[in-house]
């Protein structure tokens, strides 16, 4: 049983890293335009070839995009009730909703506050969802290939309009059609239809008409294979059905499970060492791959320890117990409470916590999904993230609150490098030498645009958590008092900022359609504070960094010397690796205690 437990996550740990080798290559060989596309092909790049584009023509061009690619998706939202593929009639959903919704497939975030079963016709699934899954994730990367380009000190960035074409056309869709095979033999649907009905082995199981007759079931279809694969490949994560990839539909068997987290790594995996082939500088990239190879090793081996491992707490006993709370109205200041013994229920857990998890893909492959997931910024879910026990849910937030082992196409690279310019800049300021990167001097300039994508993160995490666990807007949303609603409220936001989309299920943020009696009673303003914080937490570190890299490639390289730090070694491993956690514990180890942990240690299960 223990080899079982982790022969899936380091499976997956050993083919990702074994594919990213001959895919990094491919993907070099695209990016720099080495290939020969076919007639047809060149005939369309040559008029989307609007010429030669500097850093801020590229991100100009990137930001247009985006504003025209929001106003499309809504509106192809806000026509569902009149467009075709709607035999069902789904209706208009509310505007806030809307708003949330295009914002975060836009980021490639894929936050959910609706579910794609029961709000979304066929058509907004192919026209809004699957344009979005390759669109989106096609802009992470090409901004990851402008950011080379101006390191490496090149005439140009490129061109945004190319490179998007290049990434769509010749790496997913091509890619991304092989999965969705893959997907389809595993028996995911693939059709047009939207729905059948069928009636269930339990007679009435879903209800009686008014004439006494048994109701039939009625099960949602669509282009399931095909949306599925560019979801995971794309690290985009919203599912075409509420249930994510634990709908037996979008993740049918235990092998179709093993594609569906393969598919969300290979990408991240191989975009760091393309980093280091575009740069010339290979070992470089591997000195990064490694750091983040044993930053996610760690995520998985502690979500795996703490739930796998781990019985449910809610389910054992627990001893009578006396604790004392801050009380300002009590002549002591202090309040003495206590709790009475809880009775276990006899429920045989060597097995770990099973809550939540669906068996057929194993023990382990819940905690270490929960892991990766937010590792490489995906947010599909193949079990439930609110069901995980206090600790182990730490790992899927320490994925999110870092946002650089792996992260998302182009996006995760582009975060490390935050780390890289920050960790090399403390290093020269403690020998009292000028931090160079790549030969070029790094001054404060650099050092102030990398702080810019580094803070916007957690400022938009726990600026946002502060106002809403104060007001009611938090308050009347969270399905537990105390620590787990902390810990609701954090993961809502940290998804949100770090472009992830997994969310833990019990917080009230669902609206629904416009005419929906009884919507969740905060959740207009759950859509519109995440909304803004996607966008926000998307943009803004891509045009920091991406300046920051046009103004350090712009310098005259410096000769190599004695004083200087190599980035190809170990040495220069230990102190990213030092300067990752020590940055990310001062982020946010205070706010991981006043939920998780404090969940984990309560008075009573999961904190009481």
């Amino acid at each position: 049983m223990f080899i079982q437990i982790w022969l899936l996550p380091f499976a997956l740990l050993a083919a990702a890293t074994l594919l990213a080798f001959p895919l990094s290559r491919y993907l070099v060989w695209i990016m720099d335009g080495k290939y020969k596309p076919l007639p047809v092909m060149s005939w369309f790049e040559k008029r989307l070839d609007s010429g030669p584009q500097n850093w801020k023509q590229y991100l100009s061009s990137l930001l247009i995009f985006n504003t025209l690619l929001f106003v499309f998706s809504y509106l192809v939202l806000a026509l569902q009730p009149w467009m075709p593929l709607n035999p069902d009639g789904k209706t208009l959903l509310a505007p806030s909703a809307i708003f949330n919704t295009v914002a975060s497939f836009m980021t490639n975030t894929d936050i959910q506050h609706y579910s794609g079963d029961q709000h979304l016709s066929n058509f907004s699934q192919i026209f809004f969802g699957i344009t979005n899954l390759f669109i989106s994730a096609a802009i992470g990367l090409s901004a990851l290939a402008a950011l080379i380009r101006a390191l490496r000190s090149d005439p140009s960035v490129g061109n945004f309009f190319v490179d998007m074409w290049r990434v769509v056309v010749y790496m997913f869709v091509p890619i991304a059609f092989v999965f969705a095979l893959v997907f389809l033999q595993q028996g995911s649907p693939m059709t047009y239809k939207s729905a059948i009905q069928v009636s269930t082995l339990e007679q009435g199981a879903m209800g009686m008409t008014d004439k006494g007759e048994a109701k039939p079931q009625n099960i949602v279809l669509g282009p399931v294979a095909a949306f599925e694969s560019m979801k995971m490949l794309g690290t985009n994560g919203g599912g075409f059905y509420g249930m994510n990839s634990a709908h037996p539909f979008e993740n049918p068997t235990g092998l179709s499970n093993f594609f569906n987290t393969l598919a969300m790594m290979i990408f991240p995996f191989a975009l760091v060492l393309m980093y280091g082939r575009m740069l010339g500088r290979m070992r470089h990239g591997m000195v990064i791959f490694i750091v983040m190879l044993v930053l996610m090793a760690g995520t998985i081996i502690w979500s795996v320890y703490f739930d796998t491992l781990k019985p449910n707490p809610g389910l054992i006993h627990h001893e009578a117990k006396t604790f004392t709370v801050y009380n300002p109205t009590l002549p002591n200041g202090k309040l003495s409470l206590s709790v009475p013994a809880i009775s276990g229920l006899p429920v045989e857990q060597h097995l770990g916590n099973l809550e939540g998890k669906e068996m057929r893909f194993g023990t382990s492959a819940g905690a270490t999904f929960a892991a990766l997931t937010t590792d490489v910024t995906c947010g599909a879910v193949n079990a439930e993230s609110d069901s995980l026990n206090p600790l182990a849910a730490i790992s899927p937030m320490v994925g999110m609150w870092l946002n650089c082992i792996f992260g998302g196409k182009g996006v995760g690279m582009i975060n490390m490098l935050m780390f890289v310019i920050i960790g090399i800049f403390l290093a020269g300021m403690m020998v009292g030498r000028t931090p160079e990167y790549l030969g070029k001097k790094i001054e404060a300039r650099e050092v102030k645009l990398a702080i810019i994508g580094l803070l916007v993160h957690p400022l938009l995490i726990l600026l946002p958590l502060g106002l809403f666990a104060a007001t009611s807007w938090g308050q009347n949303a969270v399905s537990n008092p105390g620590a787990h609603g902390i810990s609701q409220m954090l993961y809502q936001f940290s998804s949100a900022s770090a472009n992830n989309g997994s969310a833990f299920d019990g917080l009230g943020v669902t609206y629904g359609f416009w005419n929906n009696p009884n919507p969740a009673p905060e959740a207009i303003y759950w859509d519109i504070a995440t909304g803004l914080v996607m966008i926000f937490s998307r943009f803004l570190p891509i045009i920091a960094m991406v300046a920051m890299a046009a103004f350090l490639g712009a310098k005259k390289s410096s000769p190599f010397g004695m004083g200087t730090l190599r980035v190809d070694t170990g040495t220069f491993g230990v102190l990213l690796f030092g300067t990752i956690i020590i940055v990310g514990a001062l982020l946010f180890l205070p706010i991981a205690v006043l939920g998780p942990v404090a969940e984990n240690f309560g008075p009573i299960p999961f904190g009481g």
